[in-house]
């Protein structure tokens, strides 16, 4: 079984663009999409410099322009699965049928300017936490008043917030833990991007999203999603939510992917599968950064393409047991592992707390409810997932 992959932001290069403008038609291409996404993309992936291309309103179009020009030259047709890390979701919900090609780099676009101009708003940051327990590791950010952005697996958790927060984590580590501010503009993947998040929504409810063709894994739990608009809602809500990319690399391993290719510009998620998926059984890899890797890439799909392993999800809905105020537990997530009895949460009322439990091992893939919202008896409060 074969996944494509299609990275995000912090991959691109100076001119990584340069060698696929030789293709037929793609110099074309690049520029009706320039004109949707606002930005010139010929010279952002042939002749700028580090510094511009780091520019978030700039890098977000680019990369998910990138990905999409390259497979355009690859035997689609035969890819079972596809993921995106981040903006790369974009590029990876076009690339599995989910929108056309021009309103996910429009939909770029918009995301890149508008969480620029969101980072504007107060000085926030960045940090990755490599090593150390992950449990430690996310306590240590609570504490601290951040959030857990990314959690790319391969011991690997992006901090994200407020700047005097990261100064904090850096000088009290966790145990056996190392450091590494990261140079983006903002606190990405957090609260802090909710003005971005509205804006995007406000654009995005004019695209019609269509059913995905193959297997498209969301970041929001690492399920695959059947439904278009649901995606697309994904899409945008994925602005201010963490980014697990560890739980789509346990996706992979599950329906045991044999083969990936990453998309341009290739290397940061091939890694990360490369030291997550390890061992026997690990898949084959293929990073295309340029024309001269399309012949390897089109041999790996040739011997790992075919039909995908059977992969259900399920969903079920917790309902409030009482009317009253919601408060959720500390440890009720997104993205967190639940067990069937878990209690998520209590909603009090006139005769006290009532427990919120959830009836299913799985994960916590959303809540419908904020805390200390009010609430009533039945009405939709946290949606749990898992395969079948």
């Amino acid at each position: 079984m074969l996944a494509v992959l299609s990275p995000g932001q912090g991959s691109q290069k100076p001119g990584f663009l340069a060698p696929w403008l030789d293709l037929d038609g793609v110099e074309a291409r690049l520029r009706w999409w320039s004109a949707l996404a606002g930005v010139d993309l010929i010279h952002l992936g042939t002749r700028a410099d580090a510094d511009e291309i780091k520019d978030t309103a700039r890098t977000q179009p680019l990369l998910v322009a990138a990905a999409l020009l390259a497979a355009e030259h690859l035997p689609m047709h035969d890819v079972a699965l596809v993921a995106g890390h981040s903006v790369g979701e974009l590029g990876a919900a076009a690339l599995a049928g989910v929108l056309p090609a021009e309103a996910a780099v429009t939909l770029a676009g918009v995301r890149g300017h508008e969480m620029a101009a969101a980072c504007a708003l107060e000085p926030t940051g960045m940090a990755a936490v490599l090593g150390g327990d992950p449990d430690e590791v996310l306590a240590a950010l609570q504490s601290h008043g951040l959030h857990p952005a990314n959690r790319n697996g391969a011991g690997q958790i992006v901090a994200a917030g407020a700047i005097d927060g990261l100064d904090k984590l850096a000088a009290e580590p966790p145990a056996r833990t190392r450091i590494i501010r990261l140079q983006v503009a903002g606190a990405f993947h957090t609260p802090y991007m909710a003005p971005a998040e509205a804006a995007l929504a406000a654009v995005a409810a004019g695209v019609t999203a269509s059913a995905p063709a193959r297997i498209l894994l969301s970041n929001l739990d690492g399920a695959p999603v059947g439904h278009g608009p649901e995606t697309l809602q994904r899409l945008v809500r994925q602005v201010t939510a963490p980014v697990r990319w560890d739980l789509c690399m346990r996706t992979l391993a599950d329906l045991g992917v044999t083969g990936v290719i990453e998309l341009p510009p290739a290397g940061t998620l091939a890694g990360l599968v490369k030291r997550e998926l390890k061992g026997e059984g690990a898949p084959e890899i293929v990073t295309l950064n340029t024309p001269a890797d399309l012949p390897a890439a089109r041999r790996l799909i040739a011997r790992h393409a075919g039909p995908a392993r059977p992969y259900t999800p399920w969903f079920r809905v917790v309902v409030s047991p009482a009317a009253g105020r919601l408060a959720r537990a500390a440890e009720a997530t997104v993205g967190a592992g639940v067990r069937a009895g878990q209690v998520l949460g209590h909603v009090t009322g006139a005769q006290g707390p009532v427990e919120v439990t959830a009836h299913d091992n799985g994960l916590l893939t959303e809540w419908l409810a904020h805390h200390d919202d009010p609430v009533a008896p039945g009405q939709p409060l946290v949606r749990i997932g898992g395969t079948h």
